[in-house]
């Protein structure tokens, strides 16, 4: 097994609005990072900031140390990883494959036994919890999935990126832990939105509502985050987009089912997403802000 490098080659595919901040904090720190975007024009400014711009994902492999991908979904990841293209044919024995990425745990780990016995890369589920803010300043939170010894040859990564980084068992258990996150923060932005809208027609100044509940119970990252942008109607720029929300929940919703777990909670949340999602109004994939609309408009 390699060692643990200090200061390893970075390699990141997928530099979308949470990929974009994690690549800016990898830099900061001092480590050499190449990057490939689908959409090339996503990846380019970051050659600004010091990020060197690879031809192809199986380039970017050949000549990292650690491969981080933050892509949109399960089938974005394989293709990445194992399709006509994938970086499978390049990587080597003992190198790292960080997913970031929030994906399927089933396919997670069917995905890092096929990469093991293929080539013998290591694979990381590591998706993270914190959103734009949190990525900016480096304080993510990371679920981890996979080897521990791997996991420790990739401090310089989630040092980098990370406030916590918790292992939560072999591949896939980061991922799970992921699925169990969002089912309390697609449940808790759409009571946020239901209590703005009800404050509003109650007659109480919603826009005071995320600062008077600052510190008590009922706080939250998403209040705080999401609350004042509800509040005011403001939805751009776009930090976290209803389409991802949606795919998260949804899969929490199948995993629910496949494991026998009762779920109505999160259930409804996926309901009322898919609902909003097809309001004219708020559209397939805008910012989640964009949910209360869905309540300011319903008439009982």
């Amino acid at each position: 097994m390699p060692d643990i490098v200090a200061r390893p080659r970075v390699g990141f595919i997928g530099t979308g609005l949470i990929g974009t901040p994690m690549v800016q904090r990898l830099l900061e720190c001092g480590l050499s990072v190449s990057v490939w975007n689908r959409t090339l024009d996503k990846a380019t400014p970051l050659v600004e900031f010091g990020a060197t711009l690879a031809e192809s994902p199986r380039a970017l492999a050949e000549s990292c140390d650690i491969v981080c991908l933050c892509l949109t979904n399960t089938v974005a990841v394989h293709d990445v990883v194992f399709g006509p293209q994938g970086i499978d044919a390049v990587l080597r024995e003992g190198q790292l494959l960080i997913d970031l990425s929030s994906i399927a745990p089933d396919t997670t780990r069917e995905m890092a036994e096929r990469l093991a016995g293929t080539c013998g890369a290591r694979w990381i589920d590591a998706p993270v919890s914190g959103g734009l803010p949190l990525a900016r300043a480096g304080r993510l939170i990371v679920f981890a999935g996979g080897n521990a010894d791997d996991i420790a040859r990739a401090a310089a990564v989630f040092d980098a990126l990370s406030q916590r980084v918790t292992h939560m068992g072999g591949h896939g258990a980061g991922q799970l832990t992921k699925s169990c996150n969002q089912m309390i923060v697609a449940c808790n932005l759409v009571t946020i939105a239901e209590m703005l809208a009800f404050a509003n027609k109650s007659g109480i100044d919603a826009a005071r509502l995320p600062g008077a509940m600052a510190g008590g119970f009922a706080d939250s990252l998403p209040l705080q985050v999401f609350g004042p942008r509800m509040a005011s109607g403001v939805d751009a720029p776009r930090i976290g987009g209803l389409g991802t929300f949606r795919k998260d929940i949804d899969q929490v919703v199948r995993l629910a089912g496949e494991c026998g777990a009762y779920a109505p909670m999160a259930t409804r949340a996926a309901a009322l997403l898919l609902e909003a999602s097809q309001v004219e109004s708020i559209g397939a994939d805008p910012d989640v802000s964009r949910v209360i609309k869905l309540f300011v408009d319903h008439t009982v």
